[in-house]
């Protein structure tokens, strides 16, 4: 068997098996254990993730960034390990976002985007699936499988940088069309206004869900948009510049698909998906993403010009 297809087999092998012990072991000892009846439907999303991935990998696999050694083994134990801690940091009551389900602030999303664009797709991948799956458990709300392959998607999708022939023109495109799903996602919004905040709730008043989804919730994808617009024209460093752009993307479609496998795992609309879930989620990563990941890649580099790399 080729080498790059047995190490990429061997990882999404590896991952899927994370989620089996997250389900099956750790999330039924959980506050608020996972709705069994809903599982078969979100390991169905979890392999339709994976197969995303494989095929993407498939379509381009004489690239070199397919290429898994020790080097990229051990960048994905680092990466998810730090993505579980600062999840389970920030994933609490304290950073809710409106919404219409558990959504909180993640400012470590930067984390797998990063490790994404800097190691590699599958290194991104492994650091957002298996890190979110285990940030969601030291939490204790409980494990949503096809939400942790989205946030490894998020890491794969900013991984796929190393694919591009052009690095500026691949640039370029990924911001215009990530801008135009942006702006379609926030035409959305404003058009449901009426969406309930299932998470504003007074039990002494019997209140529950009488609130809308925040403007904030509703804007910030147009905001992070913006703010990643002034890092690409902003930036002469073209590593920044491109990171950033390439998160977006991530950020846009792993979360999106998270959003809308709940269309078919909670019975939600497809408008209240996009305005619950999706806006509330990848908005505020938006802006987390153009301020933290020219943070880290100017870090990165400095350690590897110090290292004489």
């Amino acid at each position: 068997m080729d080498k790059k297809l047995q190490s990429v087999l061997w990882t999404l092998v590896a991952t899927f098996l994370f989620v089996v012990v997250g389900v099956y072991v750790i999330d039924p000892k959980l506050q608020f254990p996972l709705d069994q009846a809903s599982v078969p439907m979100r390991f169905l999303f979890v392999a339709i993730g994976l197969l995303i991935a494989f095929l993407i990998y498939y379509f381009s696999r004489e690239n070199e960034a397919w290429t898994i050694g020790t080097r990229e083994v051990v960048y994905m134990a680092i990466g998810a390990a730090l993505y579980a801690v600062f999840s389970w940091l920030f994933n609490g009551t304290v950073f809710v976002v409106p919404s219409l389900s558990q959504v909180s602030l993640r400012p470590a999303i930067a984390i797998p985007m990063f490790f994404g664009y800097a190691f590699g797709p599958v290194v991104g991948f492994f650091t957002g699936a298996v890190g979110n799956m285990f940030g969601d458990a030291l939490t204790g709300f409980g494990l949503s499988p096809q939400w942790s392959i989205g946030n490894g998607l998020v890491g794969f999708i900013a991984g796929l940088a190393f694919l591009a022939k052009d690095r500026k023109k691949a640039m370029d495109n990924v911001l215009w069309t990530s801008g135009v799903l942006a702006l379609l996602a926030a035409v959305i919004f404003f058009l449901n206004r009426s969406m309930p905040n299932m998470l504003f709730y007074d039990v002494d008043n019997g209140i529950f869900g009488d609130a809308t989804i925040s403007m904030f919730a509703g804007i910030s994808i147009i905001v992070g948009f913006v703010l990643v617009l002034a890092v690409r024209f902003g930036f002469k460093d073209e590593n920044v510049a491109a990171a950033v752009t390439w998160a977006m993307l991530g950020n846009i479609l792993g979360i999106g698909f998270a959003a809308i496998s709940d269309i078919w795992i909670n019975g939600f609309s497809p408008t209240a998906a996009i305005v619950g879930e999706f806006l509330p989620a990848a908005g505020p990563n938006l802006i987390f993403a153009a301020i933290l990941v020219p943070l880290f890649v100017a870090a990165y580099a400095s350690v590897q010009r110090q290292s004489g790399r």
